[in-house]
């Protein structure tokens, strides 16, 4: 009976121990390969996202500075901004040329011009920085406006600014 039980079984693969020890050493080594790309891929992820907050705060500081070089040179070449006026969809600038104009013309028609930013909300690409615009007019009246714009970065540059406006 046992003999029976034996044949049934079939005929026994002698290299099997050494088949099983090859597949573990594969199996190791494909193992230890995946933790590694698992492992750049979040210290890339890492990377951009610093890249990215730092892209956000520069142009920032850019832009509190008035200064329209450093603002440009935050964005690329084919970067779209979207203003908030004239009502009710804004304007669209496209191109670095389009978007310098507006700059130019924006700090020399609001030389007191601030944006102070009060959050911030960032995930992947984009982000959404909601802030507070000051200034004083000509009479020496402050006066300011809340909102939102939507920026998308790419290689460390601003891409795209889309601005809304509360009121």
């Amino acid at each position: 009976q046992l003999r029976a039980k034996i044949d049934r079984l079939g005929p026994v693969n002698m290299m099997a121990i050494e088949q099983f020890d090859e597949l573990e050493t594969r199996h190791a080594f494909l193992t230890t390969q995946r933790n590694d790309l698992v492992e750049s891929i979040a210290h890339t992820g890492q990377a951009i996202k610093r890249i990215d907050e730092m892209t956000r705060h520069r142009f920032n500081e850019a832009f509190n500075r008035h200064d329209v070089e450093g603002i440009m040179a935050l964005m690329t070449n084919d970067v779209v901004f979207e203003n908030t006026s004239p009502r009710p969809d804004g304007e669209r600038y496209d191109g670095q040329e389009s978007v310098r104009g507006f700059w130019e013309q924006f700090f020399a028609s609001s030389p007191n011009a601030r944006f102070d930013t009060e959050d911030i909300f960032a995930g992947g690409n984009r982000c959404t920085v909601r802030w507070i615009y000051n200034w004083t007019d000509a009479d020496g009246k402050p006066g300011h406006v809340r909102g939102v714009d939507v920026f998308r970065v790419r290689d460390g540059k601003v891409a795209e600014k889309l601005s809304y406006v509360k009121g």
